[in-house]
């Protein structure tokens, strides 16, 4: 048969034909896929636990924040919002850069409400700072759990289902972390300071990933690091604890705190209500400056801004 048969173009239609259904119906397919996945995500979630928070309105937080309202959590349409905030044109963990592929998947995942309600005397915790055998000391409730994956929990006695994780994202590896726990892939443990939770004990709708601009107020604004530091020193990031603050501010009226002095002076004592560490940890931590933090909390206290209550 040669180009110019009549057999020859018959052919050529019908394979045309045949690649033409094929891809269509493989489009068709992948999208019934993507739409079952989301309504099967969406259809287990409890009504009390798909909710956003409004923001405050106290004029004190927002002349600290010197910002107007945004949204304190990645939402929906991220890009959008990070377009928006300048955090498109920086990398983790001020920005989204280095980390928008995995952060896609993580919004495939995650049940995003567009109902907005007012929680009464919200809690935050942070870390792996556990409730169970201190509730005397510390309550029960937990409405947030500030962490990153070195220190979420891992563990299911410690499972509450009525907390919001809110995951802070430091580098690529937190979200590409994050990505394959969603999907139920195999972890990687590269690039992390300590081996990061290998499972998840949370469910997908109370997982909430940080809006990076707050990060970005917390290190720029409120502690002024700069925004990139030499070689030959090491980055400083703000502590888990003076991030809640800021969240707080975004999303409270008024904010009381515990447990937030450090007492460098007493190298012996203990670093946290719980566990065996002492001021020593910290004190030889390169990672975070305490006097910044320390003096900036002072601030608020002896201004009123916010109460001690400890």
């Amino acid at each position: 048969i040669y180009q110019g048969s009549p057999i020859f173009f018959t052919c050529l239609l019908v394979m045309r034909k045949f690649l033409f259904v094929g891809i269509t119906f493989a489009a068709l397919l992948h999208f019934m896929l993507h739409i079952f996945v989301q309504k099967k995500t969406i259809s287990t979630l409890p009504t009390d636990a798909v909710k956003e928070f409004k923001s405050c309105y106290n004029e004190k937080f927002r002349l600290i924040l010197n910002t107007s309202e945004i949204e304190p959590f990645l939402c929906q349409d991220f890009r959008k919002q990070s377009v928006n905030l300048g955090s498109n044109k920086l990398d983790l963990p001020y920005g989204i850069r280095r980390g928008g592929m995995y952060l896609f998947i993580y919004r495939a995942y995650i049940a995003f409400s567009t109902h907005y309600e007012q929680v009464k005397n919200p809690s935050s915790r942070m870390n792996d700072g556990p409730v169970l055998g201190y509730e005397d000391d510390v309550g029960r409730k937990t409405t947030f759990r500030l962490c990153y994956p070195e220190s979420i929990f891992s563990n299911s006695l410690h499972y509450d289902p009525n907390s919001t994780v809110v995951l802070l994202m430091f580098k690529p590896h937190d979200v590409k972390w994050l990505s394959e726990l969603l999907m139920h892939k195999r972890v990687s443990t590269y690039g992390f300071w300590r081996k990061p939770a290998m499972n998840l004990i949370y469910k997908p709708h109370q997982l909430r990933v940080l809006n990076p601009f707050i990060l970005r107020q917390v290190s720029q604004n409120i502690l002024n690091f700069p925004l990139s530091f030499p070689k030959t020193e090491k980055p400083k990031h703000p502590t888990t604890g003076i991030i809640a603050i800021t969240l707080a501010f975004h999303i409270c009226n008024e904010v009381h705190i515990a447990g937030f002095k450090y007492n460098l002076t007493s190298l012996n004592s203990s670093l946290h209500y719980y566990g065996n560490e002492t001021m020593s940890v910290m004190a030889q931590n390169e990672y975070h400056n305490i006097s910044a933090e320390q003096m900036f909390i002072r601030d608020l206290i002896e201004h009123k801004t916010i109460k001690n209550l400890t």
